[in-house]
């Protein structure tokens, strides 16, 4: 993946809190796994059966049976755990997850997330995102502002479908960090290599400031 991908993961990885059960979704959140920050003793969880993943393992000591949901390897922590896929999914759906960091193809003004289906392309499958939007305490979205095409992400209605009426808790993007309340977005940090008047441009949803930008 790109250097841009890493350094929203390294971003996301930034907001967890030691003890959190932790679902990376597939693609870019696998690599908050590789940024999780020394001190921080957090316990991933993988749709498949694992609690207690670790970072991405170097090629020589990939173990083919170690893999997330994404099928992608793993390392496991000490007292790693292993169960049947149904019994990941009761943890999900029971509320047992502290945080699921999800990928998103677009987040609406209510910060509601669009991650399962392109109206005219295959659909592969639904997978967990709609039972961790559901189960999970908070969610994070991890995603480019932009796409390949350089069209906004952040959008005032999304026009692919919605994955969930339950809104993200926060949007992380490689140039800007947002809240997400009752009433919409809130603009909580600029990325360092990032400007607001950007982030303001390429952000068609609406969105207020922080009231730490406010004070800037």
């Amino acid at each position: 993946m790109s250097a841009v991908t890493h350094d929203i993961a390294r971003r996301v990885a930034g907001h967890l809190e030691p003890g959190d059960v932790i679902n990376l979704g597939i693609g870019l959140p696998t690599l908050v796994a590789d940024y999780v920050p020394d001190g921080v003793k957090v316990f991933l969880h993988t749709e498949n059966g694992m609690v207690g993943a670790g970072p991405t393992p170097e090629p020589e000591n990939v173990d083919p049976e170690l893999i997330n949901a994404g099928k992608l390897p793993v390392t496991e922590d000490i007292g790693a755990t292993y169960f049947s896929s149904s019994e990941s999914f009761a943890m999900i759906r029971g509320g047992h997850v502290s945080v699921a960091v999800l990928g998103a193809l677009q987040v609406d003004q209510l910060g509601r997330i669009a991650n399962w289906a392109i109206p005219g392309k295959p659909i592969l499958g639904v997978g967990g995102a709609m039972d961790l939007l559901v189960g999970a305490k908070t969610v994070i979205v991890a995603t480019t502002h932009l796409t390949r095409k350089r069209d906004p992400k952040i959008v005032e209605e999304c026009s692919f479908p919605l994955t969930g009426a339950r809104p993200a808790d926060l949007i992380v993007t490689e140039h800007a960090t947002f809240s997400v309340d009752e009433e919409g977005l809130i603009l909580e940090e600029v990325a360092p290599e990032s400007a607001y008047e950007w982030v303001r441009s390429k952000t068609p949803a609406p969105f207020r400031n922080s009231a730490t930008l406010e004070a800037v």
